[in-house]
């Protein structure tokens, strides 16, 4: 071989490398949740339901030619270790945006943290009920906001004559701001919040109870903004000492975990709002699509199909539609892609940044009647 060919054979080697190497990047979704501890189930879910997405999408070519991974780290629902994590994720992983994270307190943590300050990441899905999670720029919500859901609530109650409400929640810094928009959420159907109680801590269900029993204003139905546990929790101690009032829970509340928590007779009567929707029924196209999908993962899903789950999965669809409109796929690049994301229909699942940064208004009641079981 003389050395016009051996330079033009080593060109090509190197070319083909570079193919190769370029080939094996992947575009990074990185999410840091519960994977253990109390919230895992939901943390896990979530996971899932995306990753079953990304498995999609990646069979059938990826995204501009690169597959879709998902880098999820355990931050076993504490606050310090959702900034720890994120931290370490963006440092190592290099995500091009952040999903599926999970708290109140962590949300709040990781955002006065700064951590994601001078970089332009956005992340994208997110379960938290603070008002000051709202107002940030970095944050996309795909699912319905808290005012969707006590409007959903209210406005059920009201044709049934409940008007009377009471609002129980844990605790956070931004109650006065919470109670602020909980009024104003309900008056539109003309129900009126006369009275609250706070959990001031998983373990403070009794109190609670207690502060709403010797109200006299005798509130219909209770209005529960809360995690899974606290709201398991609560309703124990509530119907223990004889409550009768119907109770409805925000979306925080995972039914799933609640019914295997809470005996048939203590569920009877509970309603959540749900932010997706049925995972366990095939009444539209984004429902059969998301069971075509759990049915072709068979046993390689790790958890029971969910709530959560699918809630996982419409957010990765969001989060691959921004990439598939972002040239080149970075951060800032989708952040303005999502900006841009207007009236996006995942299959009767509409989404819409235009404007604001809450993309859904989709919220359906789950009740569970008096044989346990959920209907909707």
């Amino acid at each position: 071989m003389n050395r016009k060919h051996w330079v033009l054979a080593r060109a090509g080697l190197v070319a083909l490398c570079a193919g190769a190497a370029l080939a094996a990047q992947a575009w990074t979704v990185g999410q840091v949740a519960p994977m253990s501890g109390a919230e895992a189930s939901q943390g896990r879910a979530y996971a899932q339901g995306m990753r079953l997405y990304f498995d999609q999408v990646n069979k059938a070519g990826g995204v501009q030619g690169q597959p879709v991974e998902l880098a999820s780290l355990d931050d076993l629902g504490h606050p310090e270790e959702t900034v720890a994590k994120t931290r370490k994720l963006l440092s190592e992983s290099r995500p091009v945006v952040l999903a599926g994270y999970f708290g109140n307190r962590n949300l709040s943590a990781l955002l006065e943290s700064k951590s994601l300050d001078g970089s332009q990441i956005p992340l994208v899905g997110y379960q938290s009920t603070d008002t000051r999670v709202l107002a940030s720029s970095h944050m996309f919500s795909t699912r319905a906001g808290l005012v969707e859901q006590v409007a959903k609530i209210s406005t059920h109650l009201a044709t049934v004559g409940i008007t009377r409400l009471a609002l129980v929640f844990e605790e956070r810094p931004d109650a006065q701001e919470l109670t602020a928009l909980v009024t104003k959420a309900v008056n539109p159907s003309g129900a009126k919040l006369v009275t609250s109680a706070m959990l001031k801590s998983r373990s403070g269900s009794d109190k609670a109870v207690q502060e709403l029993q010797a109200s006299r204003a005798s509130p219909q139905a209770i209005l529960l903004v809360a995690s899974s546990p606290a709201t398991a929790a609560f309703v124990e101690a509530y119907r223990m000492e004889g409550g009768t009032a119907q109770i409805y829970a925000t979306a925080e509340a995972d039914i799933e975990q609640l019914a295997k928590r809470l005996p048939v007779e203590y569920m009877s009567g509970l309603s959540i709002a749900q932010v997706v929707p049925s995972p366990y029924k095939v009444s539209g196209k984004l429902n059969k699509e998301f069971r075509d999908a759990t049915i072709a993962a068979g046993k390689s899903l790790d958890v029971p199909v969910s709530f959560a789950m699918m809630e996982g999965y419409v957010n990765a669809k969001v989060i691959v539609e921004a990439m598939r409109r972002s040239q080149p796929v970075t951060p800032e690049k989708m952040s303005a892609a999502l900006r841009g994301l207007e009236s996006f229909d995942l299959g009767g699942y509409w989404v819409n940044f235009k404007p604001g940064q809450v993309g859904s208004k989709y919220v359906d009641l789950s009740i569970v009647n008096a044989a346990g079981r959920v209907t909707q």
